[in-house]
């Protein structure tokens, strides 16, 4: 029943259990799932990496993720998603990070959340966290959303139009931590227009009846019954990790150009990349 695959040889808990280098898929690789299946496939690139981005175009791929789950290439930039005839998917914590990936290109944006964990608390958070910031737009004065767009670092234009229709001018999907029917269903009802799901399906005892069943919730999330229906006799989830704060990897803070060095590269940060602190806490901090 999904509407979209994603191609790669290792899922989220994979890279974060293997650690090293993460990048683009094998184009061979890419290739044989486009043959095998009829609908729409979907590849990751690196952040700033547009190489490799070119190169999956020219696999004629439906859709790039400039995906933070991979090594960051670029902590600057990101792709220029104009330059593609290719649409590109993006990862987001807040508004302002939703509206520079816009700004960029970005056909379609998904929740960040903490990917490979099983854990949806922080794919919650970040859509919790982009739906508060639209509302706040929606009842500023016109002085008011020039300062907000200051402050999110966003184009005014773009704020504006926000400000004016209430919602983002393209869908926005739960993506990190999605484990369990009920995960799904609970990221719809807070207003996600559909939900990616990875390890949380390949990492279950029964990845076919996972999938299966997530897709009914995905369909069916304001239906009780029907979401208890599904979420029966599935067997073990994944296990997950439930101190997320505490893990070392931590893919949901890579963000191109909010990457700053203080001086000194905290410990964890030397083993598995650098990315941003995130404002309400981070495992770094602790020393």
């Amino acid at each position: 029943g999904a509407v979209a695959v994603m191609a790669r040889e290792r899922t989220p808990a994979d890279i974060r259990r293997d650690g090293g280098v993460a990048r683009m898929s094998d184009p061979a690789m890419i290739k044989e799932i486009k043959n095998a299946v009829t609908i729409p496939v979907m590849a990751k690139a690196r952040i700033g990496h547009f190489v490799e981005a070119q190169i999956l175009e020219a696999c004629e791929i439906d859709y790039i993720d400039e995906s933070e789950v991979l090594t960051m290439a670029d902590e600057v930039n990101h792709i220029d998603k104009t330059e593609f005839k290719v649409p590109f998917v993006c990862g987001c914590r807040n508004l302002g990070e939703a509206l520079r990936r816009i700004a960029e290109g970005a056909a379609m944006l998904r929740t960040k959340g903490e990917a490979g964990t099983g854990n949806v608390v922080e794919a919650v958070r970040h859509a919790r966290t982009v739906q508060s910031g639209i509302k706040r737009l929606t009842v500023m004065s016109k002085d008011e959303l020039y300062v907000a767009a200051k402050e999110m670092q966003a184009p005014y234009e773009l704020v504006k139009q926000i400000a004016a229709t209430g919602k983002l001018p393209v869908v926005n999907f739960a993506a990190g931590g999605v484990a369990t029917p009920a995960d799904a269903a609970l990221m719809m009802q807070l207003g996600m227009d559909g939900v990616f799901v990875g390890s949380g399906i390949f990492k279950s005892s029964n990845p076919a009846a996972r999938a299966a069943a997530i897709v009914r919730a995905t369909t069916h999330y304001k239906d009780p019954k029907v979401l208890m229906e599904v979420s029966t006799g599935l067997g073990p989830a994944m296990v997950g990790i439930s101190d997320i704060k505490g893990d070392p990897v931590n893919f949901r803070d890579r963000e191109g150009a909010s990457y700053t060095y203080e001086g000194r590269v905290p410990p964890k940060k030397e083993l598995h990349g650098s990315t941003e602190t995130q404002m309400y806490g981070s495992s770094w901090e602790r020393a």
